[in-house]
């Protein structure tokens, strides 16, 4: 028997590439991610991020640290020299504005790659103006929406709240 505090949930252990394709939630044209842990304690969440496209996909700053880790594919920063390739670690410094680019540069047509966000994705312009956001309140929302309509039903996405 396992001694567990009253008030845990239970661990997260799966496959994190799904086989059911409907588990991607759709992000952008050919963009989509996959929750793996949204944690509305601490404001952070952990998910794959899939693009099937070259280009632009954001520029954007975080308030709080992000770390990546590449599983396939590449991708890159505008404002840096390197390509995150497969098996590169990535850290992202709060207050960084950076621009995410899938490109013949980066040498990949698919990327995934782990990201595990802490606090907000903050979407800005070319001067620096707040485009949008997002937290993890909002990808609940985003994931109960697609899990609904795709037939999984809206409380698919708890498995994967803490």
């Amino acid at each position: 028997m396992i001694f567990q505090l009253p008030g845990i949930r239970p661990e997260i252990a799966e496959q994190a590439i799904p086989e059911d394709e409907r588990v991607w939630v759709p992000q952008a044209k050919d963009v989509w991610f996959r929750p793996l842990l949204l944690n509305t304690v601490t404001g952070s969440w952990c998910n794959l991020l899939r693009v099937r496209k070259s280009g632009v996909l954001s520029r954007h700053i975080h308030p709080s640290w992000v770390t990546g880790l590449v599983l396939k594919g590449a991708w890159r920063y505008l404002e840096h020299d390197w390509v995150a390739r497969e098996g590169s670690f990535v850290y992202e410094p709060p207050g960084e504005i950076h621009t995410l680019v899938v490109d013949e540069a980066s040498g990949a047509q698919e990327m995934i790659t782990f990201f595990n966000i802490h606090g907000a994705m903050v979407y800005v312009d070319e001067k620096g103006a707040v485009t949008g956001y997002e937290d993890v309140h909002s990808k609940i929302d985003l994931c109960r929406r697609h899990y609904e309509a795709c037939g999984l039903g809206a409380a698919f996405v708890d498995q994967y709240i803490r």
